[in-house]
């Protein structure tokens, strides 16, 4: 094949006749690796909607406040384990006609003189009107802006709205699960965050100097991982005093899913650095006269940092299905602290589930976010791929 010169954006260069790179392709080897991990994972639809639906969880954990109908303390002693409600636009079958608004349909009640359960049916008659942004119980955004205003509430405060039905104490259950989500996922955030750094320091440290310090730390981490995790947590949390506050309970909690679920990164880690801490760029920063510090953390840890963040997005759902578990157990997190393991204690009684399976719901929310969480680790694992760039 014959060869000519062909002026490219900067005038030099030979090309292959007929071999000229499109637009596109230039675009593509002068982006840069943000860039093309960014257009990567576009690709990945499946990925790209569950970042969308992260992102609104994100925004209901900031917004917790705002975005339930309730408190978290709100209870109705009138309506216990109510079912959920339609929310409708118009209205044809009330007392009025035809009209035309947010509402819910409340409640008829009826006991049965036996068994004494209570049961409820819509009542299409007492209409319970629904606005966007009304005033409601007052509350402390981000713990600092007074605010009385929710997102969405019956413009009677007194009314009954349960668009997700009632607990078996008459509290909201949309309410219960946005304050959940917050708590739940929040735990998860956190446990992983201190596990990876935990796992990222002790797996460079291990992998940079190795000797005596990589024996220690692989001791360590194999003694760790021998222990079955399950037995290890509940051991860990039922040494936590019964009469702790919730608070306290929370962060202890989340310490010890760190503590736990920090080896299997650090092995990753050391074996990437056992891999790169013979490589020329690493010879010389060192030559350069950097720390070992920096050379760990500021040349070594970033050639492989899009691995690390696929790693963290992968490592979150186990830590909140850890938690979950913990509550559900009931030695987790316990009430008044509000999670998701906490809201299904009521749901592992066959005898209230039967009669309300909406309490089924808070775990449904589990699987969602949990495979949310799954498909942008694949996404972001399969777009940091170098090999497919």
């Amino acid at each position: 094949m014959s060869l000519k010169t062909v002026p490219l954006n900067d005038g030099e260069g030979l090309e292959p006749t007929g071999m000229t790179p499109s637009p596109s392709e230039l675009q593509r080897t002068r982006a840069s690796q943000r860039k093309l991990v960014w257009w990567a994972f576009k690709k990945h639809r499946l990925a790209l909607v569950s970042a969308w639906l992260l992102a609104a969880m994100l925004i209901v954990i900031a917004l917790c406040e705002f975005v339930a109908p309730f408190g978290d303390r709100h209870r109705d002693s009138e309506y216990t384990t109510a079912p959920p409600q339609v929310l409708k636009l118009w209205d044809t079958d009330g007392p009025d006609g035809f009209r035309f608004g947010l509402h819910v349909d409340g409640y008829t009640s009826t006991q049965d003189p036996r068994s004494l359960r209570i049961t409820y049916e819509p009542n299409p008659e007492d209409r319970v009107d629904v606005g966007l942004f009304v005033k409601g119980e007052e509350y402390e955004l981000f713990g600092l802006i007074p605010m009385d205003r929710h997102l969405i509430g019956p413009k009677d405060s007194g009314d009954p709205m349960y668009l997700f039905g009632t607990t078996t104490d008459g509290q909201d259950l949309l309410s219960q699960l946005v304050y959940a989500t917050r708590v739940s996922a929040s735990v998860g955030i956190i446990g992983v965050m201190l596990a990876f750094l935990l796992g990222i320091v002790l797996g460079a440290v291990s992998g940079y100097f190795g000797g005596w310090i990589d024996n220690v730390v692989q001791r360590i981490i194999e003694l760790i991982m021998a222990v079955p995790s399950i037995p290890l947590w509940l051991g860990l949390a039922a040494a936590l005093p019964a009469q702790m506050g919730p608070v306290a309970r929370y962060f202890i909690i989340t310490t010890i899913l760190a503590l736990v679920a920090w080896t299997g990164l650090a092995r990753e880690v050391r074996g990437r650095f056992l891999a790169l801490r013979s490589e020329e760029f690493v010879t010389s920063a060192r030559l350069d006269g950097s720390s070992h510090a920096r050379v760990m953390f500021r040349h070594m840890l970033p050639s492989f940092s899009s691995h690390i963040i696929a790693a963290l997005s992968l490592s979150i759902p186990g830590m909140i299905l850890a938690e979950t578990a913990l509550s559900w157990l009931g030695m987790g997190l316990r009430p008044p602290a509000v999670s998701w393991g906490v809201q299904l204690q009521d749901a592992s009684k066959w005898s209230v589930l039967s009669g309300a399976p909406w309490l089924l719901i808070p775990g449904a929310c589990v699987v969602l976010v949990v495979l949310a969480f799954n498909f942008v680790g694949d996404g972001l694992r399969d777009a940091a791929d170098p090999y497919k760039h």
